[in-house]
């Protein structure tokens, strides 16, 4: 038995949203992908034609594949060089969530989106996506506090916010690119006090749905489910966009791809589960996961595999977030233990209802291995940037940072 990565209470989902990058380009040895820019949050643009890549057609043929049908069997280690660009293109959306959102705490408008739902992605500077926002999502916080609370400051009070949206891809060039008609459902990660102070509720609680002892953090369910009188839950919002979209394209080929950032990964896994749960797996879900946290038991992993999700785990392996909350216990291992602690352990960890389990597949990478990344602090390990970053230059296990791959971010 071992018990590993040891963290109940410290759950600091961080959100990059005040870093100023300036603009920095990258070059890829291989043809197969143009250079990507990551430029500043403000003003600057992330120029999508740079995610284009000459080997379309592998892609349209291949899009079951590069939506993890095979659990991306071959392509992660070394990594394909499409499966490279679908996971830089779906972190710009992810990027997009966190431009949009308004952090100052200050505004009137804090805890909202700063742009329409039609001009969402180009004043964010990402154009040319191809697709189209369909639905402004918000997530409430379900815990019951002092009535004082709601009479504070903004940046205290605020139990609603503005979390992400759903995208289509309306552009038929793209659609042919992609081989199928796609759907997004982008997150942002924490940014309010109240979301913070649900990621702290690192207990398990029981998912409901289809039972079987599936269980998941409470405050991750909590953000989902919860809504009020003026605000539907996230849930409610997820369900009934993506039945809208079902009935709108169904007779083409559709799929789902839910992706996120940190407690955005967390929220995406739990979409993922509910939306396969909810329509019976109508279309083929994928999440792909940007330094998230753990989110379930051994249960819920199982159920999420037997629905047939598929998740790819983008995992820094010197984020501490990817480590938390709770424990891991794995009772095929054969390691002995000095006076029986692990068993007292394993013991008091499950009444605790702390064991959690790893989900999906995983690629893993390094700050370490990357020359200008390697002494950045805890902080930076977890910043979004980081992990594009980290998938731009990333070649294989044996060969981790491709030495020709220039910086992307300063």
């Amino acid at each position: 038995m071992r018990v590993s990565a040891i963290a109940a209470t410290f759950n600091p989902f961080t959100s990059p949203a005040t870093p100023k990058l300036t603009q920095t380009q990258s070059s890829f040895p291989s043809p197969a992908i143009a250079p990507l820019n990551l430029i500043t949050r403000e003003n600057q643009e992330l120029s999508w034609n740079h995610l284009n890549h000459s080997n379309s057609d592998k892609l349209a043929k291949n899009w079951m594949e590069y939506q993890g049908i095979n659990n991306w069997d071959d392509l992660l280690d070394p990594l394909d060089d499409v499966l490279r660009s679908e996971i830089l293109r779906y972190g710009q959306f992810v990027e997009a969530a966190y431009r949009a959102f308004d952090f100052d705490a200050s505004s009137p408008t804090f805890g909202s989106c700063k742009f329409t739902k039609n001009s969402l992605l180009t004043r964010c500077c990402i154009k040319e996506t191809g697709y189209k926002p369909t639905k402004n999502l918000r997530a409430t916080c379900g815990i019951q506090l002092p009535g004082w609370v709601d009479r504070g400051p903004s940046w205290v009070s605020t139990r609603s916010s503005w979390i992400g949206y759903v995208a289509v891809c309306q552009d038929k060039d793209e659609i042919a690119r992609l081989g199928r008609r796609d759907v997004t459902i982008a997150f942002r990660g924490t940014a309010t006090c109240l979301e913070w102070l649900e990621n702290l509720r690192a207990t398990l609680t029981d998912v409901g749905g289809r039972g079987g002892g599936a269980m998941v953090e409470s405050g991750f369910l909590s953000l989902y489910t919860s809504g009020n009188a003026t605000c539907p839950s996230l849930q409610q919002m997820v369900r009934e966009e993506i039945e809208r979209v079902l009935e709108m394209y169904e007779d083409e080929p559709l799929s789902l791809t839910i992706t996120g950032h940190s407690l955005g990964a967390a929220l995406a896994i739990l979409a993922a589960y509910d939306i396969n749960t909810s329509f019976n797996n109508a279309l083929p879900v994928t999440v792909l996961s940007f330094g998230g946290p753990r989110v379930g038991n051994q249960s819920f992993r199982c159920q999420l595999e037997q629905s047939g999700t598929k998740i790819l785990r983008i995992v820094n392996s010197d984020d501490l977030i990817t480590k938390v909350p709770g424990f891991v216990i794995n009772d095929d291992d054969t390691t002995v233990n000095a006076a029986g602690l692990s068993s007292w352990v394993q013991r008091r960890v499950e009444e605790a209802q702390l064991v959690y389990a790893d989900v999906g597949q995983e690629l893993r990478l390094s700050s370490r291995q990357c020359p200008h990344l390697s002494k950045g602090g805890v902080v930076a390990c977890h910043e979004l940037g980081t992990y594009l970053e980290l998938v731009n230059g990333f070649v294989s296990s044996n060969c981790p940072f491709r030495a020709a791959a220039s910086r992307v971010l300063c």
